[in-house]
């Protein structure tokens, strides 16, 4: 797609799981890595709907607190790091839809996708809040179902799309295997032949946990193949599987593999 990606030394956690606990802590971690981000005078390609929320809420927080960002510098500075919070954020569906575009991934794709249908699955981080500017409409969603077009999938719109998949409330676990579960059984009651997501913590709660999730809760009905969405999109362009981690996947996928292995 001629995207160089360079990793960032010395990045860590964003901070966002510590977010209802420490809210400075919280931001100075974010800060702490766009101010790597910004050494490195790069755009930020974020792979993790927590993290660009993260990285997005701190810039909109800066933007109206000079004195918080100013307070977080006095730390930075110990690192020899400065924050300007200018730093350009992208979410990997930005950088797909908006960068690359639908008719280029279309140019790339050598094996479409035939015949089966997917549930795009956003996660609430990729699109809420939308008041600081998500990678899509928080109302109405579509890049991710054009994405999945655009390799030969087919899709359709369906209510729980922008539900969340209950990974925030994985302190209280029972209540988090329960909302998965809700949704892994709705999205298989539409006839869906996987699900694709662009978050890490729903392709954790839909895909890693599933197993469990059918042993805890005697959802034994529940038998959905789940794709991070870069996953699918690399099969389609001819990508071998292990370059794509797929042996890693918990879920049962291998029936939608069995297509591309013909």
């Amino acid at each position: 797609m001629g995207i160089e990606l360079v990793g960032v030394e010395g990045a860590s956690c964003c901070g966002f799981p510590l977010r209802g606990i420490n809210t400075f802590l919280w931001l100075y971690l974010t800060a702490r890595n766009m101010a790597l981000i910004e050494k490195m005078k790069m755009d930020a390609l974020v792979l993790c709907n927590g993290c660009h929320l993260s990285f997005t809420e701190a810039k909109a927080m800066f933007d109206q607190n000079s004195e918080l960002k100013d307070r977080i510098n006095s730390f930075l500075k110990e690192e020899g790091l400065h924050c300007t919070g200018n730093v350009r954020i992208k979410h990997t569906i930005q950088v797909l839809y908006d960068d690359i575009g639908i008719d280029r991934i279309k140019e790339l794709v050598v094996r479409p996708i035939e015949n089966l249908k997917f549930a795009a699955f956003y996660g609430c981080h990729a699109i809420r809040p939308s008041s600081i500017g998500r990678p899509d409409d928080s109302i109405n969603p579509h890049k991710m179902e054009e994405l999945i077009q655009a390799i030969g999938g087919e899709t359709e719109y369906y209510p729980e799309r922008t539900e969340c998949c209950g990974a925030g409330l994985l302190a209280y676990s029972m209540t988090a295997l329960k909302l998965a579960a809700q949704r892994l059984k709705t999205i298989q009651s539409y006839g869906f032949d996987g699900i694709v997501t662009c978050c890490p913590y729903c392709f954790k709660m839909l895909d890693a946990k599933q197993q469990f999730i059918k042993q805890t809760l005697g959802e034994e009905s529940i038998d959905m193949p789940v794709f991070y969405h870069f996953q699918l999109l690399g099969l389609t362009m001819g990508v071998k599987e292990e370059k794509l981690a797929l042996n890693l996947n918990l879920s049962p996928i291998d029936r939608v593999l069995e297509s591309f292995r013909k």
